[in-house]
């Protein structure tokens, strides 16, 4: 097994204890063993459980990345692409083993201590807020929607991990349906009819 191959495994064992039990609760001993590495390695690796919490929070951003981007690919329309970014939080909330955003959990944790949680957490934060902010642009809808609807899809989230309601999905994606279509209404009552010059209508009847 290669240092990648390695590293992987680490990473990939470390998120699924820390997300299930908290990292706080998860030991370096426990880790090698689940990873099923040596300890030397695991130190020849990542120095500090803060260099694993962070690789791990870097493990997450590209899941969940690729897990919206994947399910928004595959709808049609614009308005449907901004809709199914709640699909995909449906899907993911009906996991038994759905304990919440593991960015906000891990914040909770050691946000107040880490200064590199607290940047990661902030900059996945915003990655997300500028993706949703680029399907609302191209749906023809305004930032201040795109504020909206990025704060229905992280409320849903909490919602569904403290509630243990799978269903704060759905009630978030109805939600999203009326402010897309209070905003359409919006855009197009603002929008000035289009004035034919004088004579147009005559000359078309001559």
């Amino acid at each position: 097994m290669n240092e990648q191959e390695t590293r992987a495994r680490v990473v990939e064992a470390a998120d699924r204890l820390y997300y299930a039990r908290g990292i706080q609760a998860v030991g370096m001993d426990e880790l090698r063993t689940a990873a099923g590495v040596s300890l030397k390695a695991l130190y020849a690796l990542f120095p500090s459980k803060s260099d694993i919490v962070l690789a791990v929070l870097q493990r997450r951003h590209r899941l969940w990345s690729d897990g919206v981007e994947g399910r928004v690919g595959q709808a049609g329309s614009p308005r449907a692409r901004l809709l199914a970014v709640f699909d995909y939080l449906a899907d993911w909330f009906a996991d038994d083993g759905f304990r919440g955003c593991g960015f906000i959990n891990t914040f909770a944790e050691l946000g107040g201590t880490s200064v590199v949680v607290a940047a990661e957490t902030r900059a996945h934060k915003q990655s997300f807020q500028e993706y949703v902010a680029r399907l609302v642009a191209d749906a023809g809808g305004t930032p201040e929607l795109a504020a909206q609807l990025a704060i229905l899809a992280e409320g849903a989230q909490t919602t569904a991990a403290i509630a243990g309601a799978p269903d704060a999905a759905a009630q978030a994606r109805r939600a999203a349906e009326v402010l897309i279509d209070v905003a359409a209404a919006t855009a197009a009552a603002a929008t000035p009819p289009v004035r034919r010059p004088a004579g147009t209508q005559e000359q078309a009847h001559a």
